[in-house]
């Protein structure tokens, strides 16, 4: 069971806001210039958006800034996420601006600075019921996964973390969490994983249960 509740959950929340406001108003300039970065190398739209699983599961439109282009092979078909991130993009994820964005979320209540990443939609069916937990509290832009290991960590990795993460949730936790992905980020660490552009996609379990 989730510890988020209470006075802890809605200073957590307050809190959350509060950043995401003055990171928007901070980073601003360096928003506006990756915008214009993107749309001159990449293209319109700038922003890359999503419909992602919530808390609980519910779904919401995440925003990103667009790293990779719309590239197509003689088929038709997309190229590989390989062959269409651009230069500009692989700065952007290694530095994450890409993910600046995600703070209009924040402000809007869909995400919380810390809490596990909100995947795809199309996982939801495919998580054993223990994994499944990782929807009990709010998704965030970074989370206990990510500074230990982020994207080079296997899916069984990842979501076990995600799982210890709700088990475990305090005030104290997120600030070491966000301190570490400070670190992180200015070290470049853990964006991909061997062989992939970002993290090989999620296949399910043997035996998946799903959310109840």
């Amino acid at each position: 069971m989730s510890k988020q509740k209470g006075l802890s959950l809605l200073l957590k929340k307050t809190v959350d806001r509060a950043v995401a406001l003055g990171v928007l108003v901070a980073a601003a300039p360096i928003l506006g210039a990756a915008t214009l970065a993107t749309r001159a190398t990449i293209g319109s739209p700038a922003l890359f958006t999503q419909v992602r699983p919530g808390l609980h599961g519910r779904p919401f439109k995440i925003y990103k800034l667009r790293t990779m282009s719309n590239a197509r092979g003689a088929n038709g078909a997309l190229l590989p996420d390989e062959a269409r991130l651009t230069r500009l993009g692989r700065f952007l994820r290694s530095t994450s601006i890409d993910e600046l964005p995600q703070m209009w979320n924040v402000l809007k209540g869909e995400l919380s600075l810390v809490g596990p990443r909100p995947l795809l939609m199309e996982y939801l069916p495919l998580y054993s019921r223990e994994q499944a937990r990782r929807h009990d509290v709010m998704p965030g832009i970074t989370g206990w996964a990510q500074v230990n290991g982020r994207n080079a960590l296997t899916w069984e990795q990842k979501f076990s973390l995600d799982v210890w993460y709700v088990d475990n949730w305090s005030l104290w936790l997120d600030m070491r969490i966000v301190a570490k992905t400070i670190r992180r980020v200015l070290a470049r660490d853990g964006i991909s994983q061997e062989g992939h552009v970002s993290m090989e996609p999620f296949k399910g379990n043997v035996r998946p249960i799903g959310i109840a």
